[in-house]
């Protein structure tokens, strides 16, 4: 059995992406551009209202071929993370 790791990015790279990625659902745009996440899907990301998500693209020829959402909180965290040692090697040198 493969022990999951709470810290590790659910947006893994290889084989471990092939395993983790999946078609939740299918949902569609209305005419204004609007789209619903399904109750079940938004449950399980907890996903309540008022939360911000940012949408992320990956462009392929000239096209936008992928969007994901990320809950913007997570994002924060991760690029605090990821700057918080640079910005400490900044300020000291």
């Amino acid at each position: 059995m493969v022990k999951s790791n709470p810290k590790a990015s659910c947006c893994a790279s290889g084989n471990e992406a092939a395993s983790c990625c999946r078609v939740e659902s299918m949902i569609s745009v209305d005419e204004r551009g609007q789209m619903v996440l399904p109750k079940e899907l938004r449950d399980k990301a907890n996903i309540k209202a008022g939360d911000k998500l940012a949408l992320i693209s990956w462009e392929k020829s000239g096209e936008i071929c992928c969007i994901s959402l990320i809950k913007s909180d997570y994002l924060a965290e991760k690029v605090k993370e990821f700057l918080g040692p640079v910005m400490k090697d900044v300020a000291s040198g």
